[in-house]
């Protein structure tokens, strides 16, 4: 009985040896990064479909705002009274 006592006295031992926390490392320097950054990727054909409606939307937009920009400045010169 002696003999079991003693094998699983060395097994817990071993066993809290093992579980040891790693040492951290050294706070002066800091760690090398490990990934680099990417360059952006070309474009492809999926993202060149999305982005060209989103463009023609902002296009479009830029266009109504200088006609009402053309509209408010007529209504302005046409009635200088109005505030």
């Amino acid at each position: 009985m002696s003999v079991i006592r003693c094998i699983a006295f060395a097994a817990l031992v071993l066993a809290c040896a093992a579980c040891r926390a790693p040492e951290p490392p050294p706070t002066d320097q800091p760690p090398e990064p490990k990934a680099t950054a990417a360059t952006p990727p070309a474009q492809t054909g999926l993202s060149a479909a999305i982005q060209a409606p989103i463009q023609k939307a902002k296009a479009a937009e830029a266009q109504v705002q200088a006609a009402a920009d053309r509209t408010r400045e007529a209504a302005a010169a046409a009635n200088p009274d109005a505030p």
